[in-house]
């Protein structure tokens, strides 16, 4: 006896739906397909594929079986069909049932070429994957036609290296067809019938060549700038725009002198690079290492572009840009010495700042406090002892990133002049500065 796996079909005009072998396809059960086979909806047509032979059986009973294609019966007063690939529609007492088209999943032979290029792949694909056609009751032609697609490994990018990521598209045989450029080697996979023959639990009917890394010839970079932060203090709350260890914020400024590491995390056939930095429209420098490292110190927007290429291909190129500010320069005049981890040095705020100094004098005119880091202060002790509360005076000399390189200061007033040394106004970036700080303890 035959062991038979049916799949149901249906000869109602309700909506059907695509399934895998062994689905149910509708209410009206009238005939079943024998063996493996899926269902496939070609616009308002139920066709059926099968694994291997197609195979029929009536479930109401003996039926005569008819062609689509000619209108006359090919089989008559039968529960058991096992017919060619085409139409048939089903009578029994005079009543004709919805017609059903059913195939053999055909094989095809196909070939492909590829040739990597520096803005593409160009492939030809070649063979025959014929449709599957029927004739229906009206003498209209059915065709279904039988997807071809293409797998391959792509590059691409995942925020801190290039990975291999899946990728698909959609093959037209005997045509030339572009895909996008390959940065990488990979395997270049041509597929019919995937969708089907994975229903029927056919192997897959597929072709494949590779594409060496030698043949590879276009080049990608993806730029990451990464900001180095300051050695000392790394807290650096009284530093304003304080760089950090982070990825570059283009829309941010920054504090100078700011070194900046620009890696071009190059694609495997990029062979040259060259990174060129604009401040307005000047070029300022050039380099041609894979990855550089530069400081910036004068204010102002500056534009990074990072290029690779090789003997083959134009080069692929990126850009980001670097804001440093203007340098800045506040005192206080009150801090408070007591453990509380509010105020309790004598800090300025500043930022872009290439050199400081600062004196602290008491009432008597002696120097008790000096310090040239602007990212320390003083703590508010003499001789490891904690200072009396009260006003001391201070001096501070200091020049901005934007300062002039043989800019010097105006000479140091006396100590007891109360009021802004800078006699010269008109010197950019230099500060000269004194005034009273209160050293207030309380609880």
């Amino acid at each position: 006896m035959k062991t038979r796996l049916f799949i149901l079909m249906t000869f109602l005009t309700l909506p059907l739906w695509k399934g895998g072998a062994g689905f149910l396809y509708a209410q009206s059960m009238n005939v079943e397909c024998v063996g493996t086979a899926t269902q496939r909806v070609n616009g308002s047509d139920t066709v059926f594929i099968f694994a291997n032979s197609i195979g029929l059986h009536s479930k109401i009973g003996a039926v005569d079986w008819y062609s689509t294609a000619t209108g006359t019966a090919v089989q008559t007063d039968q529960e058991d069909f096992y017919p060619d690939d085409g139409g048939y529609y089903i009578v029994k007492g005079g009543v004709e049932y919805s017609p059903f088209y059913v195939f053999v999943c055909k094989d095809a032979d196909v070939t492909m070429e590829a040739t990597a290029d520096c803005e593409n792949t160009v492939l030809r694909c070649s063979g025959d994957i014929a449709p599957y056609t029927y004739t229906r009751r009206n003498g209209t032609q059915g065709r279904l036609t039988r997807a071809c697609s293409i797998d391959y490994t792509a590059l691409a990018w995942n925020t801190e290296a290039w990975t291999d990521s899946a990728a698909q598209m959609n093959a037209t045989l005997n045509a030339t067809m572009t895909m996008p450029a390959l940065y990488g080697k990979t395997p270049i996979t041509l597929c019919y019938d995937a969708e089907i023959r994975d229903a029927l639990g056919l192997e897959p009917a597929c072709t494949t060549i590779d594409i060496a890394e030698e043949d590879i010839k276009a080049v990608k970079m993806e730029l990451v700038a990464l900001v180095t932060a300051r050695e000392n203090d790394p807290a650096g709350n009284n530093e304003l725009e304080r760089p950090i260890d982070q990825k570059l914020e283009e829309s941010k400024s920054y504090s100078g002198a700011l070194e900046v590491a620009f890696y071009s995390n190059p694609t495997p056939a990029a062979t040259f690079y060259q990174w060129t930095i604009y401040k307005a429209t000047d070029r300022i420098a050039t380099r041609n290492d894979r990855d550089i490292r530069y400081a910036f110190s004068e204010p102002g927007s500056y534009r990074i572009v990072g290029r690779v290429n090789n003997a083959f291909c134009t080069s692929d190129s990126a850009e980001t840009v670097v804001n440093i500010s203007e340098s800045y320069l506040r005192v206080p005049n009150v801090f408070t010495p007591n453990g509380d981890g509010i105020n309790d040095e004598f800090r300025v705020a500043y930022r872009s700042l290439r050199d400081f100094h600062c004196w602290v004098y008491n009432r008597w005119g002696k120097l008790v406090y000096e310090w040239t880091d602007p990212s320390k202060g003083w703590d508010g002790m003499i001789g490891g002892r904690p200072a009396s509360e009260g006003a001391y005076f201070y001096v501070i000399r200091a020049m901005g990133t934007e300062a002039a390189r043989n800019a010097s200061y105006v000479g140091l007033k006396a100590v007891y002049q109360k009021r802004k040394l800078n006699a010269d106004e008109s010197v950019t970036g230099v500060y000269q500065l004194s005034g009273d700080i209160n050293l207030i303890r309380g609880k």
